[in-house]
């Protein structure tokens, strides 16, 4: 069966804000992660989609910066592990790597921030290797409007896009998830390859903001594109959200600290990195007062079912090729049942299979329709990035 190359997993972040960038022991179980070369193995991926997210929060410079640390991080690891991780930048390259029974290590940008609104910045990233870019993150971008904040461009304006344009000129993928609904319509309207949603739901299950509705879904059909459906509770069930917004306000009322707007800062040229301490967020549970009230309210499960119904949705309105996986590991705590690490994909497969589904279409899901993606805007593009081999 084809193994899974998933469209997203935030193991850089935690790389940076948890170890210093250290890249040691990942050849081991890692409990205190999500994300580990054995279970990866378990979980039969056999491409992944490194996202070298920074918050959108940053100065655009700031931002730049933070994500070439992150960049470099992706290289690092790759370097660390050659007997199991390489870089690829094409669909060629996923398919050699996949060959050679290594994990085909991909680079996407998680926010139109990271290239300080430069075309030469964009260029230079996906030089590279960055092969996609998510328009927005949580906060609009001068030329951008993201799920998370009021609209303020009406999607895209001129410079949003020329962003658009140029990505697709030059065979970067342009991500839609997080963007408003109005981004996706006006970036639908500007490209001429395929786009893709790299963690995203289905909206008509949960009608969440960074769900993708099925209007969005049918012109995804007619675009050539793929959504690669997330497993972060709170996008695929209602239950979850509600409880979500529930522990926040507890957490307000408590007066506990809010989330740390502090970025974790990368090592000094001379710092030792393993003194550097953790500096992502604590677990809040370790907070009495709130572990009582969790206790009292207890968190909804979600199952491999509930994200199964997304997928099996998102298939009806846009088609079994335009479908794809994107769990996101790494970058949320909140996981269905049954797929809290990255090992959880063939739970996820079962279940469908279950359903109906053929070997044929579940390769499809699992990596044959990203794969075509790739290969697609690489044929589209009008200035490759990567010279190939000359016949000779």
């Amino acid at each position: 069966m084809m193994p899974i190359i998933d469209g997203h997993n935030d193991l850089p972040m935690q790389l940076r804000g948890r170890f210093g960038y250290r890249v040691g022991g990942l050849d081991e179980p890692r409990p205190e992660l999500q994300t580990d070369i054995p279970r990866l193995r378990a979980g039969r991926v056999g491409g992944q989609f490194w996202s070298v997210y920074v918050p959108s929060a940053l100065s655009e410079p700031e931002a730049v910066v933070a994500t070439m640390e992150q960049v470099d991080a992706v290289y690092r690891m790759a370097a660390a592990y050659p007997d199991h991780l390489a870089i690829a930048c094409t669909a060629d390259d996923v398919e050699r790597v996949i060959g050679e029974g290594r994990i085909a290590s991909l680079i996407g940008i998680e926010g139109g921030h990271s290239i300080a609104t430069s075309l030469g910045v964009l260029r230079a990233f996906a030089r590279l290797g960055v092969r996609y870019m998510t328009l927005t993150h949580n906060h609009n971008t001068s030329w951008a409007d993201s799920a998370a904040a009021e609209p303020a461009v009406q999607g895209l304006n001129d410079d949003g896009r020329a962003v658009v344009r140029e990505m697709q000129r030059i065979g970067v993928l342009v991500d839609l998830s997080h963007v408003a609904v109005v981004t996706m319509h006006a970036a639908l309207d500007t490209a001429f390859a395929p786009v893709i949603f790299s963690h995203s739901g289905s909206r008509a299950v949960n009608d969440h903001p960074r769900n993708v509705p099925d209007d969005v879904l049918t012109r995804l059909r007619d675009n050539g594109g793929v959504v690669q459906l997330t497993f972060v509770a709170p996008f695929v069930s209602a239950e979850a959200r509600a409880w979500g917004r529930a522990a926040d306000a507890e957490w307000q009322r408590l007066g506990l600290p809010g989330p740390s707007a502090d970025w974790p800062r990368a090592p000094r040229p001379a710092e030792d990195p393993a003194t550097i301490p953790p500096s992502l967020d604590a677990d809040p549970l370790a907070e009495p007062a709130f572990r009582a009230w969790v206790a009292a309210n207890p968190r909804p499960v979600v199952t491999v079912a509930q994200v199964a119904d997304h997928v099996g949705h998102a298939r009806d309105v846009a088609g079994v090729d335009h479908v794809g996986l994107g769990g996101d590991f790494d970058g949320t705590t909140e996981l269905p049942e049954g797929l809290s690490d990255v090992s959880g994909y063939p739970r996820l497969l079962t279940e469908l299979s279950s359903r109906g589904w053929s070997d044929a279409d579940l390769d499809k899901l699992a990596g044959r329709n990203i794969l075509r993606v790739l290969r697609e805007a690489e044929r589209l593009a009008q200035e490759p990035l990567w010279p190939t081999t000359p016949a000779r």
